[in-house]
């Protein structure tokens, strides 16, 4: 770490070349002989990346960035938020603190932080970052957070952790097995030091599988930005032994979708079938990474189209964790139906169906955008069915 690059002619020349291309201003050369050029180049590089996930750090004077490896893998502002809501107590220990964007948002929660990360010029940064953002209530450890674990004699209320899902080879992995460290091995020491604990793994984890690894589960938050999965939250409580939870959250700027429903009830839940009604729905990402098929029919009062489908109608119209759209036709699907109605450019949806939606646009000559959906799916009738829809 160069605090060298906190000085005033350094920062300003950081900012002003946000929107530089960097291969030219390395073949310029830089106005500062004392110091590399790599290092103010990855300053920019990762203040740029930092923008619009992390805006309290880029609007924030004299931050201090590591590589852009590190902001690419660290959670944005947004879901450390949500993840910070979930929260509450006296103290937490993060075990695997990274650039300290988590941590810094439990500090806001609870009252006594201690941040854990092993790579010592990142800690140095986090360090450095928390003062100048006045965080006061964080203690930076530059530790492996298992040892640090074991070596703080006093208990936590929470324990989070994000393990690695990097192999020694620098491959992604997303096993709890294959990442580190091993949350199968110490989820026994985590939950001897703190009565709950949360930890943060790949959306791409099955959920019914790792069921299987994890013990005293008693929530499970899907998280998705923007209809993106981004998280899975594993929360832990000390000798809970009840149903599981399913939270779903989709954040967006308007306001979260949420939908939540017990785990075991899913495949004892029955959905309605029907043929379309007056509302279409589609749900957004979370919903169908819980695999909350039967669930939302009953929950909400809503039909399925078809059982492999996973679109769900309604003559009224209901708050739903995903688009809403008015039925204005149904079509059967061939070609001469579809002409008449002339129909050229539409926004084009496929759900159990068997062309892509770039070889329906080829064969009936759709262009992408317009106010028009149209949905190609299959009906409870096994028929191949388009659906005219608007958004409501």
């Amino acid at each position: 770490m160069n605090l060298d690059l906190l000085h005033i002619e350094i920062q300003k020349f950081i900012n002003s070349n946000l929107k530089s291309d960097i291969s030219s201003l390395l073949f310029k050369g830089m106005p500062f002989g004392h110091l590399d050029s790599k290092l103010i180049i990855e300053q920019i590089e990762s203040k740029k990346r930092s923008e619009n996930k992390l805006p309290t750090w880029f609007n924030t004077k004299n931050i201090y960035y590591p590589n852009k490896l590190n902001i690419e893998q660290t959670s944005s502002e947004i879901t450390a938020k949500h993840k910070a809501h979930l929260t509450s107590g006296k103290s937490l220990i993060d075990l695997t603190g990274g650039f300290g964007i988590d941590a810094y948002y439990f500090s806001k929660q609870i009252e006594n932080i201690t941040y854990c990360e092993i790579n010592a010029e990142l800690s140095e940064i986090v360090k450095q970052n928390y003062k100048t953002l006045n965080s006061n209530n964080i203690e930076c450890l530059n530790q492996n957070g298992i040892d640090a674990l074991k070596c703080i004699d006093q208990p936590f209320d929470w324990i989070y952790i994000d393990p690695s899902r990097r192999d020694d080879a620098k491959q992604k992995v997303f096993l709890l097995f294959d990442c580190t460290p091993n949350i199968k091995t110490f989820q026994g020491l985590f939950l001897k030091h703190a009565k709950n604990v949360m930890i943060k793994t790949s959306p791409l984890l099955d959920l019914s599988a790792t069921l299987k690894d994890l013990k005293h589960v008693k929530d499970i938050h899907i998280v998705a930005l923007n209809n993106e999965v981004k998280e899975l939250l594993w929360i832990l409580e000390r000798d809970y032994l009840g149903e599981v939870s399913i939270k779903t959250t989709n954040l967006q700027k308007e306001a979260a979708q949420n939908f939540n429903f017990q785990y075991n009830n899913e495949s004892a839940s029955v959905a309605e079938y029907t043929q379309p009604l007056t509302y279409l729905y589609e749900p957004n990402s979370v919903v169908l990474k819980a695999g909350a098929f039967n669930s939302v029919s009953s929950e909400l009062n809503i039909s399925k189209l078809h059982k492999h489908s996973h679109l769900y109608t309604s003559d009224l119209l209901v708050d739903f964790p995903g688009r809403r759209f008015k039925i204005e036709k149904r079509l059967p699907f061939n070609k001469k139906a579809f002409a008449k109605e002339k129909i050229t450019k539409a926004n084009v949806t496929t759900r159990n169906f068997t062309l892509s939606v770039g070889d329906i646009r080829k064969k009936l000559r759709i262009k992408d955008g317009g106010n028009i959906y149209l949905f190609f799916t299959t009906d409870l009738n096994d028929e191949k069915i388009i659906l005219v829809c608007s958004k409501t």
